[in-house]
């Protein structure tokens, strides 16, 4: 995993169990990798998977399940987009206005060009 220094690394290992999550690579009630499998796999601390377990968890995205381990949560995709879309609104769109005033573009201009990409 390639790790970007603008987002704490928890996070962006929680971005990317997300979108297994999303994809259906993980499945809602389905085991987690263990906390150890995932430091391993992602040459990181198991504090620092820890640290993301415990994000997941409080966002009910996943569950734990004492002596067993993690779990997905039933409705965890569901939860995934609510993030998503609020990290969206909160953190990206702000920039994308500041960049379409900056660059004079209006909605309308944007909502073409989007309306364009979607077919491609």
């Amino acid at each position: 995993m390639d790790f970007k220094k603008q987002k704490p690394i928890y996070q962006q290992i929680a971005d990317t169990l997300c979108e297994r999550i999303v994809g259906k690579e993980l499945i809602a009630d389905e085991r987690m990798p263990s906390v150890r499998d995932v430091a391993v796999q992602l040459g990181v601390n198991p504090n620092t998977v820890m640290r993301t377990f415990d994000f997941l968890q409080q966002t009910e995205i996943i569950y734990n399940k004492r002596g067993v381990g993690y779990f997905v949560s039933p409705d965890a995709p569901d939860k995934v987009l609510e993030l998503q879309r609020k990290e969206f609104v909160e953190e990206d769109l702000p920039i994308l206005v500041q960049k379409m005033n900056m660059l004079g573009l209006s909605f309308d201009d944007l909502k073409k060009n989007v309306e364009e990409r979607k077919n491609l």
